[in-house]
């Protein structure tokens, strides 16, 4: 049985080759008319339709697998299957749903992907090259003004061939050309790109291949922006580029449209028809009728809010208490003070059900005083307009979420989800009644049906003083606010239309003031006519707090302007703010897909940011019904995106295995696992998650292992033709959760390009990073490096001195660096030093010991590990481990001083570094507050209000002027460099626990 069904489609094939001698094998139709089914480990019955799926994959629930005849479309069939394998929740769940809304998005967003999927496929070559492998650009630099940073050009010479023996019009063989490097620029300069026998030329039928990899490089692209080429020489290499005729990219085409061609035949004749027409609907009329409903059944005391946003619509609502018991039953109308008519679109009602329990305490004296105290225990919101804009009437079961804040203030959670808790079976229910108002549905009017801006004054009506413009002007000045006293929100109201031409950029702060129970249709109308945004700016506009369609509509208007690698650096983010979405369907969740359709890459990066999270409960029927929309109008990603799935369910079972307590396991059985068949084939030939530009092409087992820290991360290393004999490395973590680090990695490169666009390369290292699943994930391998710890501890004799030798880390760069390459190495650590000082003092990054700082051969320092950020510090019985504001020792300073103390002028230089890296940080202060205010939807431990941001607020010296934030900072770069010796203390502590020497 193993042998026959070690894979479905040999064991297909052997079926019938044994059947043969029997005497029914004439009524057997063909192979492909029949397909395995078993029953899966949820019991259901399952369809093997993807065949080259193995047993040990599949893990039917008995070993026993039935074949039977085929039913329905097969490719329609082998493609749901393929997804459902891939997204990790099978397209039955959402059919189960019997859900209108589900049902509606599924249909729409099919069409809109496939429609695009059929676009693409008639693209020319050169624009569908630019889709399926987007060039990975440096971000465009200034020169350097600094005088003493100038650095001569190095040349080198790149060999470029053609793939054909023959070109017509060009000689055979390799051409070169000449490439300048200006390190502090950080750009190259293609002085000639191809020469024949007339003229310099770019061959208009022809692209540039690099060293083998499925990057292109096009005419219209400047190889001085290439982040490879610019790798390569980073590094010492020799790019290779080869000369790639038009016809075998379209070929490539032509292969990936006749996968998509298949599916859209097979079902274009079994299309549901279009939707019909909405009927003519009844609107909310005006008038004084409470908004009220009944609480049927619920366990205990039950409070109910009406929100918009974060803001209170009316005061909230709170039940009678009832008598603990099983049951709780009564029939209670809650009623709440605003009439239907007021109620905006994106009206949210928030349930809390908490317990009222007697609590016993003992004061200072002898009496005893009892004293009530609120335990909360679950919450649930939902809407009060349906996805179609109807007012919802009837019954309705809600199944809540458990509840974790620490006071009654907190029981409503008007940011949480709308959708219901699906694991029914553990979750508390509460089943509300909407009353019927009138006898016919009522829906909520569109815009241009209200009444307009009648309750507007006009601009000219209003007498604005010099006085009030000042005062306006200090308003929006405050970078740093919070909330407003109602005298700044009655001026910002009055002079709404002065901050729709002087501030447009402030639009928040007026929607945050608006009173969206009475003003919804002024500031909507003003709307219309307000200017786009920078994209960078309107991020802020996704946050929970800003709900109405209109505002978020506006907002993606202004996010359109994003250029591609504008867009993967928000990425997370905008996956995130996915959360606030009230209902499946909007205007977020095509952007992205569009997006993501219109380039690979930031499609493979949307994926995984979905897929990682597809097991948590809130998000998995969004995020899923996502991610089956995006396969749909990409079948050939699915083909890698599944290969790369594979290999991480294959690194899982071994990280199992390694974790298990069964028995011992070393290094040498890790290796034995990985030399199995099933394992090679699996991780193997794959791209990269981390950087889909990267092919994993051999695992070699011989150099993989297992590291020694709680979670045991596999070291995988790669051999890769393409990288001249180098190997690739990723680390798969299995039990932690590296959302984090993923995070303040994304922060650190952000302010790589922030710096290289101002002409300051600072050498960062932000390793890749990816979130996978479910506490797992991968990490970048930076090769050829060491952590400070294990530099110090292999130059001293007791690990207790170790910290102290002030001379370890420059022997050790000199013994990595010999003769003139020691400057440069240098120079190298000086760079990066300077830029992980002002990155973890800005991000309050904590933890700071000298087991996750590290330094490569080359001289750049770069740190691991961002378990603690926003000044998180780590602490110790009590003890505040970490008092300094970010990590600059006496040894730093010894190396960046050459080893010579007198040498001032270096040290000074390392300061200016640090200024202006500080200066350009705090000129995009507002981007960095936004985005980390966009991952509150995230759940990360030290980041869920905006109480957590204000670390940031501070670090950036927001609504300071560059003169008072400079001279904050040098106050805490003399701070950490005076208090120096009590990270050394903390770093010996470690050493000390660390140390395994006997």
């Amino acid at each position: 049985m193993k042998k026959l069904f070690y894979k479905l489609k040999p064991g297909r094939k052997m079926v019938w080759k044994n059947a043969k001698s029997e005497a029914l094998f004439s009524a057997l139709g063909d192979p492909d008319a029949y397909v395995f089914t078993c029953i899966n480990q949820t019991a259901e019955r399952e369809e093997l339709e993807e065949e080259s799926r193995r047993i040990s994959d599949v893990r039917p629930f008995m070993c026993v697998l039935r074949l039977v005849a085929r039913e329905g479309d097969r490719v329609e069939k082998l493609t749901n299957a393929q997804i459902s394998l891939l997204i990790g929740k099978g397209l039955h769940e959402f059919e189960a749903q019997k859900n209108h809304e589900v049902n509606e998005f599924r249909t729409k967003m099919r069409a809109f992907c496939e429609e695009k999927a059929l676009e693409r496929q008639l693209l020319p070559w050169r624009l569908w090259m630019e889709y399926s492998f987007p060039c990975d650009l440096e971000p465009c630099c200034s020169p350097h003004e600094e005088g003493n940073n100038k650095k001569k050009n190095t040349k080198i010479f790149v060999n470029i061939k053609f793939e054909a023996s023959e070109v017509s019009g060009f000689s055979l063989g390799c051409y070169s050309g000449i490439l300048s490097h200006e390190p502090q620029a950080s750009s190259l300069t293609f002085q000639h790109y191809l020469f024949d026998k007339e003229q310099l030329c770019f061959p208009e039928d022809y692209t540039l291949q690099v060293n083998g990899r499925w990057d292109f490089i096009y005419g219209d692209h400047p190889l001085c922006q290439f982040k490879y080429m610019f790798s390569c020489l980073r590094n010492g290499q020799a790019p290779q580029l080869t000369m790639v005729h038009h016809s075998t990219i379209s070929k490539y085409q032509e292969e990936q449209g006749r996968m998509s061609n298949q599916l859209f035949q097979s079902r274009s004749l079994s299309r549901p028809p279009p939707l019909p027409l909405k009927k003519v609907r009844q609107q909310v009329v005006s008038g004084n009728t409470k908004m009220s409903i009944h609480i049927v059944v619920t366990e205990l005391v039950v409070q109910a809010g009406l929100f918009h946003g974060s803001e209170l619509l009316c005061k909230v609502v709170t039940s009678s208490e009832v008598t603990v018991r099983s049951e709780p039953l009564w029939d209670q109308k809650l009623e709440f003070d605003i009439s239907v008519s007021d109620l905006p679109r994106m009206s949210r009602l928030c349930f809390a059900l908490y317990a009222v329990i007697e609590k016993t305490k003992k004061p200072r004296g002898t009496k005893k005083k009892n004293k009530r105290a609120d335990c909360p225990i679950a919450w649930v919101n939902t809407m009060v307009f349906d996805y179609k804009d109807q007012l919802k009437t009837g019954e309705f079961l809600l199944s809540a979420w458990p509840s974790v804040p620490d006071d009654k203030s907190d029981l409503l959670n008007p940011m949480g989800t709308v959708e219901k808790n699906p694991n029914v079976d553990s979750a508390a229910g509460l089943l509300i009644r909407f009353p019927n108002i009138r006898p016919h549905p009522l829906y909520y009017p569109p815009l241009d049906k209200k009444n307009g801006d009648a309750s507007a004054v006009s601009k000219d009506e209003v007498n604005v003083s010099s006085n009030c413009l000042l005062r306006l002007k200090e308003i929006m000045d405050n970078k740093n606010y919070t909330e407003f006293f109602e005298d700044e929100k009655e001026l910002l109201w009055k002079l709404r239309y002065e901050v729709r031409e002087r501030y447009p950029e402030s639009l928040s702060k007026l929607l945050l003031i608006t009173k969206w129970n009475k003003r919804e249709e002024v500031v909507l109308v003003l709307l219309r006519n307000w200017p786009d945004l920078p994209a960078i700016q309107a991020l802020e506009l996704l946050d929970y707090s800003f709900p109405d369609p209109s505002v978020r509509s506006f907002t993606i208007r202004c996010l359109k302007k994003l250029s591609d690698p504008e867009l993967l650096q928000c990425l997370i983010q905008l996956v995130q703010v996915l959360k606030y979405e009230s209902y499946l369907d909007c205007d977020l969740t095509t952007f992205l897909l569009e997006r993501a359709l219109s380039n690979q890459r930031i499609g493979h990066f949307l994926f995984w940011h979905l897929r990682s999270e597809i097991h948590v409960s809130s998000v998995g029927l969004r995020f899923g019904l996502i991610l089956e929309a995006y396969c749909r109008g990409n079948i050939h990603h699915i083909k890698l995106l599944t290969k790369q799935n594979e290999a991480l369910t294959k690194m899982k079972a071994l990280s199992d295995i390694v974790k298990s307590g069964s028995h011992k396991m070393t290094v040498d059985d890790l290796k034995l696992c990985i030399r199995q068949e099933s394992y090679m084939e699996a991780l193997s030939d794959l791209l990269s998650p981390l950087n889909p530009s990267i092919i994993l092409t051999q695992i070699c087992a011989d150099k993989c292992r297992f590291m020694d820290s709680k979670m045991k991360p596999l070291w995988m290393m790669y051999r890769n033709p393409c990288f001249q004999g180098e190997m690739v490395g990723i680390i798969f973590k299995n039990g932690d959760d590296l959302r984090q680090d993923m995070l303040t990695l994304q922060m650190i490169h952000l302010m790589e390009n922030l710096w290289k666009k101002e002409g300051l390369d600072l050498r960062m290292i932000p390793y890749g990073c990816l979130s996978t699943g479910n506490k797992m994930g991968l990490i970048e391998v930076v090769k050829n490096s060491d952590t400070i710890a294990n530099i110090q501890r292999n130059s001293s004799n007791s690990a207790a001195t170790a910290a102290f030798n002030k001379d370890a880390l420059l022997n050790w760069l000199k013994s990595k660096n010999p003769g003139d390459r020691l400057e440069q190495a240098i120079e190298e650590f000086t760079l990066s030093c300077a830029g992980y000082c002002v990155a973890t003092y800005v991000l309050g990054i904590g933890d700071r010991h000298n087991d996750n700082i590290m330094i490569r051969e080359t001289g750049q320092l770069f740190h691991i590990d961002f378990g603690h950020f926003l000044g998180n510090f780590k602490r110790k019985l009590g003890i505040n481990r970490e008092r300094v504001p970010f990590i600059l020792t006496y040894d730093f300073v010894h190396v960046i001083q050459q080893g010579r103390t007198n040498n001032s002028e270096k040290f000074e230089r390392f300061r200016e570094y640090c200024e202006w890296a500080y200066k350009i940080l705090c000129h995009n202060g507002i981007l960095f507050v936004n985005l980390f205010a966009m991952m509150k939807a995230a759940g990360l431990p030290e980041l869920t209000s905006s109480k957590d941001i204000q670390y940031l607020k501070d670090s950036l010296a927001l609504g300071k002027s560059e003169e008072e934030a400079l001279k904050n900072f040098k106050v805490k770069f003399n701070e950490a460099l005076r208090e120096s010796w009590k990270t050394k203390v903390n770093w010996m502590m470690h050493s000390l626990a660390k140390d395994n020497r006997p």
